[in-house]
């Protein structure tokens, strides 16, 4: 993670439930809580990669009566982030769910999570280069099981990259199922399935590196 950007400071926005990024949230929120209805009663595993506080799946989660059903991995570098998901999945007791604190930049760090039925991409392709979004798309065939929900977020300020990451994930054998853009902000929110076979893990492997 780079040293420029404060991460736990930068989830105090969420706090304000006016704000963009909370609206941002409740979008993929809405998601997450959309599949697991499509999904009953079956299990499902979950992986959120660069996943802060977890508050995107643990919310969801927390107003379920089936979350025992969902087996999870949080990857999350920065260790108060990560210690608040910890201290959040402890009060749920949810003991199928679990928060490493490690650099989701490197494909080590899925190891034994993947392939999963959702995969969360939020919060990365706005804060790495457009080279690295495209490599992290390309392996994403890593992370998904067939038939699983991608949902991933990224800003859409001048140049606007969003057409070309619905293009990459449609190249590599995901189907666009919902495109958020709203009109009054420049979030986007984006939803693919996997329509491909996983691919096996490359360990060792430089996904991407943040540059905020």
């Amino acid at each position: 993670m780079s040293p420029k950007t404060d991460w736990n400071a930068w989830h105090e926005d969420y706090e304000d439930p006016s704000s963009l990024l909370s609206e941002r949230l409740r979008v993929v929120q809405r998601h997450i809580d959309d599949w697991l209805d499509e999904t009953a009663p079956a299990a499902v595993s979950v992986m959120s990669s660069c996943a802060g506080d977890g508050r995107d799946l643990l919310e969801v989660l927390e107003a379920r009566s089936d979350a025992g059903r969902v087996t999870a991995t949080l990857l999350e570098a920065d260790p108060r982030n990560a210690g608040r998901a910890a201290e959040h999945i402890s009060r749920l007791g949810l003991s199928h769910v679990e928060v490493r604190c490690a650099d989701a930049g490197m494909s080590d760090a899925y190891a034994g999570t993947v392939p999963s039925d959702l995969v969360l991409l939020c919060g990365i392709f706005g804060n790495v280069d457009d080279e690295d979004v495209h490599n992290t798309i390309s392996s994403a065939t890593q992370f998904c099981a067939n038939d699983s929900l991608l949902i991933w977020t990224r800003h859409r300020r001048t140049p606007d990259l969003t057409p070309r990451i619905r293009a990459w994930f449609s190249d590599h054998g995901f189907a666009e199922e919902d495109f958020v853009a709203p009109e009054h902000s420049l979030y986007s929110v984006g939803v693919h399935r996997f329509l491909g076979d996983p691919t096996p893990l490359r360990r060792g492997q430089r996904l991407f590196t943040f540059t905020r």
